[in-house]
């Protein structure tokens, strides 16, 4: 069994488990059985709908209604997505997940939670570009290197 197990790069006691299950069961025992690793926690369906609720707007994000008037579904919740606002959303939809997972998910299917922010454009025809900070201005005060007190030892 040494000699095997080398061979294969695995553990001799791993061998002598595929050697019990070929032996009770044949060649069918030498497989992966079914049905190995954990369960996924929430099925397809409930990932499809998690998806579908980043895609539309957050409830406290005021959008145009027919009037033209500016209006949130809800204006105490939150007006951008966040991962805390995502997994209220998603517990009130009746989807038990945790914060950790919302991101695993989001993640895995390339969906953006956030939007992305440009701080330097604006439609405002006033607005200037920030600058850079004028550090000729504020002055920083160099460190002098201090001397050991003197110190006598001839005393």
């Amino acid at each position: 069994m040494p000699a095997i197990a080398a061979a294969l790069g695995c553990s001799q006691k791993a061998v002598r488990y595929r050697l019990a299950r070929f032996t009770a069961e044949g060649l069918d025992g030498l497989g992966d059985r079914p049905g190995a690793g954990r369960r996924p926690r929430i099925g397809q369906a409930q990932r499809s709908q998690l998806i579908a609720l980043v895609a539309g707007p957050p409830p406290g994000r005021p959008v145009r209604d027919n009037a033209g008037e500016l209006t949130a579904s809800d204006a105490t919740g939150p007006a951008v997505w966040t991962l805390d606002a995502l997994t209220a959303a998603a517990r009130a939809a009746g989807i038990d997940i945790a914060r950790s997972q919302v991101r695993r998910i989001l993640l895995a299917e390339g969906v953006r939670w956030r939007r992305p922010r440009s701080w330097a454009t604006s439609p405002d025809p006033e607005f200037g570009p920030k600058e850079r900070g004028l550090w000729t201005t504020t002055h920083t005060r160099r460190r002098i290197r201090r001397s050991l007190p003197p110190t006598s030892s001839a005393r």
